[in-house]
């Protein structure tokens, strides 16, 4: 890109500190007019704090921002839509009963009233011109993930914002939306937009940035073009060493069944079916990948597996192994109707990390000790809870799996979103599990912490658990799972190898588009029907 470009915005010696915490130290910034600029960091980064920074949530300590060449205060999130800068954050900030138009328009200064057709006109207007997709008088909660974000997108946009920020923009998006998106992106910026993109998939950066900086430990690296670069010296800057960016992915050992669904069905509470009729089984020794756009049954297979949300219909079954191996395993024991605390006293360990880390999976409040003594408490004996042995696990697991924390009694909740991730894969681990499902485990996660837990799933496999990774990325499923099961609105809509297909065609599973469908279980082969 040609140097001349005039900056859109400019960050310079940009320090910010949480109490003894340094997030940035001495960063800058430069984006230019009509360029689309990858940030990228490890967790802890300090990405998030510098874009935040630029759109009004924080305040720096020391430096100097600039927009269109000239020196600003940004306070608030008003002061910088007043600069036109807007702020897509990966969780959308919509109500769910009021329409596209509605939201876009909710919190604009005017009149009382709204005057829908105005709004529903500059959103067909704002839609067309930039190549979206929406139906402004749709409700927010009949709607996709990508169509959420389209209306997250479009409401920076109606407030005039020339300087967009994408925070993990492509986390729940199927490759079809991911493309969509992207020729979006492309159109905004051919109109002179300028756009920072934060993502942790650098096949994506490659795709439709036009520079990356990068970030390591709260200091600036480096900006490089994208032209000049690739992913294994993009990582090396990221992490400050060599990462080998393959994923391994060892042969399964062929083991006896673990996990038996027949005929699964659940209804939530609304009587809305989140699960129709699902049936596969899981084997010992193999990682079963599921793949899924968001709101595909996911978190209801978890749930009805590990019995936090019993079934309507259908079976679970479990075959624990025979205590002398070369032998065939015991008979299945049904499980469905079986609370979380049945199944433990039943003698059948499984270990559940679950999308809600900090919800389901451990308490931000508690330290690290605390949550991995939430494991196995109840397993002490006498009036005294026992803190010996979960304070040792704890130290083991900060040891080998390279958790960043000052000690065993910080509160989880103020660590880094891949430490969080590692207390509670490591906690799960521990208790050698012969079941383990892991949901979205590196979902937000820079990639050393996501390749660190690629291993800690792959050497599961190898003591012969049966792992269930439910994920969200389509290019690592295939590359991690032994076979690949695909849901679309609670059904199964193929399960395949994914060594013996594309992407593309896994990606049409997902929205169950016509001829997709017949997909061979075990080949991949188109067969005619589902599998």
């Amino acid at each position: 890109m040609n140097e001349d470009v005039p900056l859109a915005v400019s960050m310079e010696h940009i320090y910010k500190s949480f109490g003894r915490v340094r997030a940035n130290v001495d960063v800058r910034l430069q984006l230019r007019q009509g360029e689309i600029l990858a940030l990228l960091g490890e967790n802890g980064s300090g990405k998030t704090t510098l874009v935040n920074m630029l759109s009004g949530v924080y305040f720096p300590d020391h430096g100097e921002i600039y927009v269109q060449g000239r020196p600003v205060t940004i306070r608030s999130p008003r002061d910088a839509f007043d600069l036109r800068i807007g702020m897509i954050h990966q969780h959308f900030k919509l109500i769910p009963v009021l329409t596209a138009a509605e939201n876009i328009a909710l919190g604009l200064s005017g009149s009382v009233t709204l005057n829908r057709k105005s709004i529903h006109a500059e959103v067909a207007r704002l839609a067309e011109r930039y190549g979206f997709e929406l139906d402004p008088a749709r409700k927010i909660y009949d709607m996709s993930v990508s169509e959420k974000q389209t209306v997250e997108i479009i409401k920076v946009l109606y407030r005039g914002a020339d300087i967009l920020i994408l925070d993990e923009p492509t986390a729940v998006l199927t490759p079809l939306e991911t493309e969509k998106l992207f020729a979006v992106l492309r159109n905004m910026k051919a109109d002179g937009k300028s756009i920072i993109i934060i993502t942790h998939k650098l096949h994506e950066v490659l795709a439709i940035s036009d520079r990356v900086e990068i970030l390591r430990k709260g200091e600036f690296i480096a900006t490089v073009e994208t032209a000049t670069t690739n992913q294994a010296r993009l990582t090396e800057m990221m992490v400050g060493r060599p990462i080998n960016l393959m994923i391994e992915r060892p042969e399964a050992s062929g083991g006896p069944e673990r996990l038996e669904l027949n005929a699964l069905t659940c209804v939530d509470h609304e009587g809305v079916t989140t699960l129709d009729d699902v049936s596969f089984t899981v084997y010992a020794g193999e990682i079963l990948g599921i793949a899924g756009i968001a709101g595909s049954g996911q978190r209801e297979l978890c749930e009805a597996i590990v019995g936090l949300n019993p079934p309507t219909s259908g079976s679970i079954s479990y075959s624990p192994p025979h205590p002398d191996l070369a032998k065939t395993p015991c008979e299945k024991e049904r499980i469905d109707r079986l609370s979380p605390g049945a199944i433990a006293r039943r003698g059948i360990s499984m270990a559940f990390v679950p999308e809600d880390r900090l919800g389901m999976g451990l308490v931000a409040s508690m330290d690290i000790t605390d949550n991995v003594m939430l494991r196995g408490y109840r397993k002490g004996k006498g009036p005294f809870v026992d803190r010996v042995r979960p304070k040792a696990l704890a130290e083991r697991l900060i040891e080998e799996l390279e958790i960043v924390t000052p000690s065993t009694s910080t509160s989880v909740g103020r660590l880094s979103g891949g430490n969080v991730q590692k207390v509670l894969l490591g906690r799960e681990i521990a208790q050698e599990p012969g079941v383990l499902i892991v949901a979205y485990p590196v979902r937000g996660l820079d990639i050393n912490s996501s390749y660190k837990i690629y291993d800690l799933l792959n050497e599961q496999k190898a003591r012969g658990v049966a792992v269930v990774f439910i994920g969200e990325d389509l290019d690592v499923l295939m590359e991690i799972s032994d076979r690949l099961l695909v849901l679309c609105g609670g059904r199964i809509s193929g399960i395949v190898d994914p060594r013996a297909v594309t992407k593309e065609e896994v990606g049409l599973m997902m929205v169950h588009v016509a001829g997709a469908e017949g997909l061979d279980s075990e080949t991949g082969s188109a067969t005619g029907e589902a599998a």
